[in-house]
Order: structure tokens, then sequence, then C-alpha cells
């Protein structure tokens, strides 16, 4: 998809529309193109090229989607960096791309650590105002590399997926496809624009014409504000945003009513979270949705409020559940999930081993672990390597925190296995309580017997203030183990 052409089809149509609003202020579609046709011209000026990798080391804001749709309307390629990097990991980051363009806050010094740098756009209005806002463009290929997300990880060296801009389709084919466009007019969301997650709003703007209400960061009851003040009819999270939203106690003050979804990759399945969400947006469905920056996600989404799964393999792709023999297992059973397809990323920047590791024979081994039903629905079990063995037996993580995380004192929860030398491994949870709450390590074990068989109830209970994350929220289990 040639998104900036998109975005412009969508400013000829509704020019006067807003197309974001960004600490009470409203950007129009029009304006929006003004601006960003201003910083292709600037970078075009300076050298940039097709091709050419350009970084974007800025908080939300509308400059880092104004630069993102200036390198997309010049066919180069983005690099979105999160600007809580640290100086060092900035550095290896920018050696690693070899991005040539940063659009930036001010980086002292940044030059005599990365030479091959051209250019800091570190002051944007500043440095585009005097620009042209019209300009030729050149034609976006679908083949030609669109973007590179660094991969958070929870273990090892951020890698570079390598995305194009056909990969670019791929989120608002999904939402065709499942039927919920119609629910996309007004779009709040909160997530990471450095991030997959966050990306997928903006898809969204210029393949839909949504309106986007951008947050700089998540904060719960700001969050709410929004959504009751520019009635925002749908909204993105991963689970740890969802749970604090719905463990504010203002939750059910504010009028959501103009709410009509929200999709919560890898939702929390907790029913009392699920009920009070009914109660709070009474006219939005909510949905569950699964896939990897790897697969340009989404690759699936469920049906509405059925959330206990992740929903059905797009017909553009191919989903399966291998064994450790890359054998298809049949419906049912657990075993890794696998998919195929055009969304699956070109490859890892400068790593072909690694490349190979995970797509064998066109399928994407993804890590995760699932099942499919008669209907070709996914579930979800975990991650393989979070997969417990005790004593030959299987324990899946998920299920047991699901258990853990009904209890009412419990605000999150997460389960690793350790080290044990009777059993081989032990299950661990790490349990970090509602404010003002206190319980034992006994009632969490007997909350868990009277749900789970003996060899899925903690060995090992601690209790910690708040889990460790990673910056896409993922929380960062090796750390714990």
């Amino acid at each position: 998809m040639d998104i900036a052409k998109k975005l412009r089809e969508q400013a000829q149509k509704s020019p006067d529309k807003p197309f974001i609003i960004f600490n009470d202020k409203t950007i129009t579609f029009k304006e929006a193109i003004s601006r960003i046709n201003k910083a292709a011209n600037f970078l075009i000026k300076h050298g940039v090229k097709k091709g050419d990798r350009v970084a974007i080391y800025l908080p939300n804001s509308p400059e880092y989607i104004f630069s993102y749709f200036a390198v997309f309307t010049l066919g180069a390629v983005a690099v979105p960096l999160d600007v809580r990097l640290t100086p060092d990991e900035l550095v290896g980051v920018l050696h690693h791309s070899e991005a040539s363009f940063i659009f930036s806050r001010p980086l002292p010094g940044i030059h005599e650590k990365v030479p091959h740098l051209k250019l800091v756009i570190d002051n944007f209005d500043e440095m585009t105002k005097l620009e042209s806002d019209e300009l030729d463009y050149p034609e976006i290929r679908n083949d030609d590399l669109a973007i590179f997300f660094y991969t958070s990880g929870t273990t090892g060296h951020p890698k570079a997926v390598m995305l194009s801009y056909r990969h670019l389709d791929n989120a608002p084919m999904i939402f065709e496809h499942i039927d919920i466009v119609k629910l996309f007019d007004v779009i709040v969301s909160a997530l990471p624009l450095s991030h997959l997650g966050g990306f997928v709003a903006l898809q969204i703007n210029a393949a839909f014409g949504s309106t986007l209400i951008l947050m700089e960061r998540f904060i719960p009851l700001e969050f709410l504000k929004n959504v009751e003040k520019y009635k925002a009819t749908f909204f993105f999270m991963v689970p740890p945003m969802f749970i604090a939203l719905l463990q504010l106690k203002e939750f059910e003050k504010y009028d959501l009513r103009s709410l009509k979804g929200a999709d919560v990759f890898g939702a929390p399945s907790d029913p009392r979270m699920i009920k009070r969400f009914g109660m709070g947006c009474p006219n939005a469905s909510l949905f569950n949705g699964w896939g990897m920056t790897e697969t340009s996600a989404p690759n699936t989404v469920s049906e509405p409020n059925r959330i206990e799964s992740v929903g059905k393999s797009a017909p553009w792709c191919q989903i399966k559940i291998f064994d450790h023999k890359a054998k298809e297992l049949p419906q049912g059973e657990i075993g890794e999930v696998v998919i195929k397809g055009w969304p699956v990323m070109v490859g890892y920047y400068k790593e072909p081993e690694l490349t190979k590791e995970a797509i064998k024979d066109g399928w994407l081994y993804t890590g995760d672990l699932g099942c499919l039903d008669k209907e070709g629905n996914l579930y979800i079990k975990g991650r393989k390597k979070d997969m417990i063995i005790v004593a030959g037996l299987n324990v899946y993580s998920p299920e047991v925190e699901h258990v853990i995380q009904e209890h009412p004192q419990v605000k999150e929860v997460a389960v690793v296995g350790v080290t044990d030398k009777l059993r081989g491994e032990a299950v661990k949870a790490v349990v970090a309580l509602k404010e003002n709450k206190s319980i034992t390590e006994q009632d969490i074990k007997a909350f868990c017997r009277e749900r789970l068989t003996h060899f899925k109830i903690p060995h090992i209970v601690e209790f910690r203030e708040f889990l460790p994350r990673t910056r896409s929220g993922k929380v960062q289990k090796e750390l714990l183990k």
C-alpha cells in the first residue's frame, strides 16, 4: 500500500475533517498533508532518496506522524525508535540500521558517535516551515522496503523486522474482512508510535479517514476523559492498559456510550473485568486479536465478545499448529503456531541466520503455543519458551495466571518455570497486589488448589510491587526467572 498516497486521497475527500487531535489541538487532513509535504521537500533538499533509512526518535506527537508520512511519501524506509532508548541503545540501532537521517529532539554529540549520520532534524516546525508543500510524488512499488521495526524482545539484542509497502495493506484488509471499519470514526490511542501496535492507527487513518485522538503516553484517567470529550468510537490496547483502565474507581463515572468497540490484543479473560467493561461501555463490543511484528499484525481478530479465541486466519494467510518435528497436529492439540502468506516479514535486517531459523519452507515459526478448533478459531496458550514441564507434565503459564488473576486482591501476576531438583521444573508465581491489600503465599496456593490440578499449583509465590515490563508492555519473564 502506498500509505502516503492513501492519506492524500482522504485529504481530498475530507480536507477539513480532523486528522489528529493532540493535547486539545486539532489538525485537519488538509493541514497534515501540507506539513508532511514540507517535511518531504526538506528531506529531498538534503539528499534523501528512495530506499534511504530515516530514523524517528520522538515521543508520541503529531511530528512523529508527519515524519512517518514524509518518509513514506518519498518511498524511503522509516526506522521508528522508542524515545525511551538509552543513548547507547540509540547509537547501536543507528549504526545497525545505517540510518543517514533522524527526526528527533536535539542530540548533543551524536555525530561523533554516529559519523555516517548526515542530518539531525531536531526542530521539526522550524526546519521545515519554509519548504513548499507541492512536490512530484515518486512511484511506490509494493516490494519496496517501507519500515524497520526493532522488536523489544525479552532476551538478546533487538532485531530489525523488515516490512515492505505491501505489508502495510494487511491491517486495513483484516478490518475490512471482519467488517468493523464502520466502528473506526474516532480512535483514541496511547500505544507508542514506535511499535506496530501504535502504527496500526496510522494505517487506519490512511485507509479509512478516521480521526485519531493521540496521547503522548497512557494515563488511565486521561484516557477516559478523552473518550468522553471526543466521543471516541474505538480503541486499541494491550492487556496491562486494559486492566489498569478497568481497575480505576472512576471507570463507571465517565460517559463511554460513544464507544462501539475495543480491540485488546491478548485480551485478559477475567470474567469480572469483561463484565465491568460491558457495564461501563454498554454500546461497545470487545475484540481479541493475534499477530506479531514479523507478520504485519493483526493476522486474526475474534468475533465480537467471543474473546476466548483470537479468531480465524484471514483468507490470504494459512495458520497451522506444528509439533516439535514440524508435523501438523490435529484440531484441539496444542503445539507451535506457524503462519504462511504475504504478510510474513521480508526478514530480519542483517540477520540471515536468524531469518532462516524463523522462516522454514515459507512457514514463520512464531514461538507461540496454541490450538485450533473445528471452526478454525485460534486459541493462544502461551509462549513456547514459557511452557513449564513439571515431572514430565506440561503446564501452560497463562492458565495459571488466569486463575490467580481472578483473586479479588491480585492486581497482576506472571507465572514462570524455575529449576527444581525433584521435578525438573517448578511453577513460580510472581504477584503484585492491589493497593492496600495483603495476602500470603498460602492464600494464593489455597485459591489455586480449588481451581487447578495439583501439579499446576505454584510451588513458589513471590510478591512484588509491580512486574518488570519491556517498552511494549510485555512482562519480562526472563528477569523473573
